[in-house]
């Protein structure tokens, strides 16, 4: 069954607003101890004892920010200041910079090891925060901890980022996020975010030093992280960049591959942005080929043997309508907007709670809600919000092409 370009904007702008960022804003306010709750159940009844992520508040501060400057509804920004505030407050290592990973229920520090994956979504929502504000502390913030990551977490012999270093910032041995009992070095996801987050403060610092770092993150993902034969990333690696795992994830699949044409593009070198187009258009023909099931669900990971997770996460559903409509922008085959229109549909159909709002965490591969948390310290608005705030501005612009099209 077909849907109108006009009804699928006002979907996605309903859920959006009344089912995504509603439920945040009615359930996860802690009123008595501020900030925001650790962790909600599925009909939004919070744990007031849960400690609260570094992962989750940072995700809220871009989301609420990124709303803010997108819909221009104050009920956001307020939203957007109580996470900045909560963040500067509770989260900022004032002794050595950077973000601590984890807080109590109080906001003292339970675990405060720099991952550097959450210092990057530090940065990252900083930056949206900077977009939506104009606010000069808020860059500031920012800056230092590109630098502290720089300083720190740059390997000057291999390249690239290693996953996590002691609150001091010195290197140590508990660093993994772990995935599959792989202990890596340095990893796709870290560097992933890493290359999003330098994206979003190339736009408000575009300083030469910004700049030169966001294009090697670049093309170290071109280079040593696409695996170039089959279309997926390469997840786990040591410190020369030996490959450590053949384990195959869809969702950060489609999502990089529209994050890393994001990030060229923002960066501006027209050679670079021609590199990462096609690999970002070889990564969706793979996905769409491979991790796609019938029903419109992106299936959660496979190895080059077939598929080993068939339970469908909501965060690869979201990843997957942004990252086919990226592909049907980047080449006009429709093929790719039909996918990004089935992921859709099958979020509407088995995703989205309609009896409290948000989505489910995940389904199984028939659909049945596996796990109805709605929040943690992983589960939050970024993906889903994102998602919805890219593809309204993506089928704006192809409304507006519509209108004028002879």
């Amino acid at each position: 069954m077909s849907l109108s370009l006009a009804a699928w904007q006002e979907e996605i702008g309903q859920e959006l607003k009344n089912g995504i960022l509603e439920f945040w804003m009615t359930h996860a306010v802690d009123a008595d101890k501020g900030g925001f709750h650790g962790e909600i159940a599925e009909d939004g009844t919070p744990n007031p004892a849960a400690h609260r992520s570094l992962v989750l508040n940072t995700r809220l501060l871009w989301t609420f920010a990124s709303a803010f400057r997108t819909k221009h509804d104050k009920r956001y920004l307020e939203l957007a200041e109580r996470a900045y505030r909560y963040l500067t407050e509770k989260f900022t290592d004032s002794e050595h910079g950077g973000m601590y990973w984890m807080v109590d229920a109080f906001g003292v520090p339970v675990d405060e090891k720099k991952q550097v994956y959450g210092q990057a979504f530090a940065l990252y929502a900083l930056s949206e925060y900077v977009r939506a504000t104009g606010s000069r502390e808020a860059l500031e913030l920012a800056v230092g901890i590109f630098r502290q990551m720089e300083r720190h977490a740059f390997d000057p012999v291999h390249g690239g980022y290693f996953e996590a270093l002691a609150r001091n910032w010195e290197r140590f041995e508990d660093y993994s996020l772990s995935h599959h009992g792989v202990k890596a070095d340095k990893t796709m996801n870290n560097h992933l975010h890493i290359m999003e987050a330098y994206t979003n403060l190339y736009r408000v610092w575009p300083e030469d030093e910004l700049k030169q770092k966001l294009a090697a993150v670049i093309e170290l993902t071109l280079d040593r992280i696409v695996n170039k034969a089959n279309g997926h990333f390469h997840l786990f690696f040591d410190d020369a960049w030996c490959v450590q795992s053949a384990h195959i994830s869809y969702g950060h699949d489609i999502e990089g591959s529209w994050l890393i044409t994001e990030a060229a593009d923002v960066l501006g070198e027209a050679e670079l942005f021609g590199r990462a187009k096609a690999v970002a258009i070889q990564m969706a023909d793979a996905t769409l080929k491979e991790g796609v099931d019938e029903d419109g669900g992106l299936w959660n990971e496979g190895t080059p043997e077939g598929l080993i997770d068939r339970n469908k996460d909501w965060w690869p559903q979201a990843e997957a309508m942004v990252g086919f409509y990226n592909a049907y922008q980047l080449t006009g085959e429709d093929r790719y907007r039909e996918a990004a229109l089935h992921s859709w549909r099958f979020i509407r159909a088995f995703l989205v709670d309609k009896q409290y709002g948000e989505w489910y965490w995940s389904v199984t591969e028939n659909g049945e809600p596996l796990s109805k948390v709605k929040a943690n310290p992983w589960k939050c608005p970024y993906h889903n919000g994102r998602a919805c705030l890219e593809m309204l501005e993506r089928l704006e612009h192809e409304a507006r092409e519509h209108a004028t099209a002879p």
